[in-house]
C-alpha cells in the first residue's frame, strides 16, 4: 500500500489527472495525496499578495478535483520560494512513496538554460519519481511496462510495478528487454526475463514480453508506443553527487543514460525508480 504521495501541481491539471488515474489502483485506496503548489517570491507585497491569492485557487481546485474515496485523504500545501528548491525539500521532509509533477520534456542542456524544475528535482530527489509530459495522453492504467537490465535496480523498478497494481485484476504487467545485438535468445532463455517471468507468474499477474536488440533508451520508447502501454517503470541510478548533494552533478546531467532519453521521448508517463537506500 502507497501510504502518501506528494502531488506537485502548477494549474495545468496534468499531475492531478495522472494521481486521479492511479486512484483507481486498489494499492492508493488508503493514500494521503500531499497537494503542493509553489509561488514565486515577487519583489513587492503587492505582488505577494496576488500570487498567494493565484496559488490559494489553484490548490483548493486540484484538491477538489482529487477523485478520492472515503479512506483517502488530502493536504494542501502552498509554499513560496524557488518551486525546485522547495519541491525537493518537501519531497525530502515527507518522504512519500511517490512524487508525481509535470514536465516539459525538454533534452538535458535545454533543460538546463530553461531552469526547468522538473529535472532539477529529477537530478537530486532519492524518491521515485513520476513525471507527465505535457504532450503524452494519460490513460486509465491497463498495462504498466517495466524496463529490465540485470541490475538490482531492474528487479525494485519490478517490485515497485507490482506494488502498484497489487489488487488489481485488469492490468497486465509487460516485461521490456533490450539486447546489445540481435542473436537468438528468446525470453525463456534471457536471464533477466525468464526470472522477472517467474514471478509474475507465481503471483499470478499476467505479462507480455518485449525482447529487443540495439539502443536501449530508443528501443524503450518504441516498445511502450507500440504495446500502448498506460505507464513505463525504470530504475534511475542515484544521480545526486557523492560529494556535494545539494548542487546539481552537470557532468552526468549531460552525459548519456537511458532514463534521460526516455523522460524525454516517451509517449507515455514516465516512473523513474530509486535505488535503496543502504
Amino acid at each position: 500500500m502507497f501510504e502518501q504521495i506528494l502531488l506537485a501541481v502548477d494549474g495545468s491539471g496534468r499531475s492531478r489527472e495522472m494521481m486521479n488515474m492511479l486512484l483507481a489502483l486498489p494499492s492508493l485506496q488508503r493514500t494521503q495525496i500531499t497537494v503542493l503548489h509553489v509561488i514565486p517570491v515577487p519583489a513587492s507585497s503587492e505582488g505577494l499578495t496576488e500570487y498567494r491569492l493565484a496559488g490559494e485557487r489553484i490548490v483548493d481546485k486540484e484538491t477538489k478535483s482529487l477523485r478520492l474515496n472515503s479512506e483517502n485523504r488530502s493536504v494542501a500545501l502552498l509554499k513560496e520560494g524557488d518551486p525546485k528548491d522547495i519541491v525537493c525539500k518537501v519531497a525530502d521532509e515527507l518522504k512519500p512513496s511517490l512524487l508525481i509533477m509535470g514536465s516539459r520534456g525538454m533534452g538535458r542542456l535545454q533543460a538546463i538554460l530553461a531552469n526547468s524544475v522538473s529535472q532539477y528535482v529529477f537530478q537530486l530527489a532519492a524518491i521515485p519519481m513520476l513525471l507527465i509530459k505535457d504532450d503524452v495522453y494519460i490513460k486509465t492504467i491497463r498495462s504498466v511496462m517495466v524496463a529490465l537490465d540485470s541490475s538490482n535496480s531492474s528487479k525494485d523498478s519490478l517490485d515497485f510495478a507490482i506494488k502498484l497494481i497489487d489488487g488489481a485484476t485488469d492490468v497486465e504487467i509487460f516485461l521490456s528487454r533490450v539486447l546489445k545485438k540481435n542473436d537468438d535468445t528468446t525470453a525463456e532463455s534471457d536471464p533477466v526475463l525468464s526470472e522477472a517471468i517467474a514471478k509474475l507468474k507465481r503471483m499470478n499477474i499476467p505479462y507480455r514480453t518485449f525482447l529487443r536488440a540495439g539502443d536501449p533508451g530508443k528501443e524503450i520508447c518504441k516498445a511502450a508506443e507500440e504495446s500502448n502501454a498506460s505507464l513505463l517503470v525504470l530504475a534511475s541510478p542515484d544521480r545526486r553527487p557523492s560529494i556535494a548533494r545539494s548542487l546539481p552533478d552537470l557532468d552526468r546531467l549531460l552525459g548519456t543514460s537511458v532514463s534521460d532519453y526516455v523522460r524525454v521521448n516517451a509517449s507515455c508517463p514516465v516512473l523513474l525508480t530509486r535505488p535503496k537506500e543502504e
